[in-house]
């Protein structure tokens, strides 16, 4: 998985290109966690992301729990039908801002 991160207007964007499974989650919490402790806004460009698995959808949830902690934002954006489809199914369409 590769991820680049950008900042602009007090924005800063991960865009995830890959796979967010068991040997990419980790490389993922890495660079979101101290990500949230910099900015109260952040996004999540899905465009590239072609698979989730559990262990991509637990960071996610840690990093959303971060947020809400630091009362900052943190929005999922161009996701995919297919990795919609795991939200939906999982229930964490309710849990992450998509746009």
């Amino acid at each position: 998985m590769n991820i680049d991160k950008k900042n602009e207007n007090g924005i800063t964007t991960l865009y995830l290109d890959g796979r967010l499974d068991t040997t990419t989650s980790t490389q993922f919490q890495d660079i979101l966690i101290p990500t949230i402790g910099e900015t109260d806004t952040i996004v999540l460009n899905c465009e590239k992301l072609v698979y989730i698995s559990s262990a991509g959808l637990r960071i996610l949830l840690i990093g959303q729990k971060a947020a809400k902690a630091k009362k900052a934002s943190l929005t999922l954006c161009n996701v995919s039908e297919s990795i919609l489809e795991v939200f939906e199914m999982t229930g964490f369409s309710s849990l992450v801002k998509l746009v």
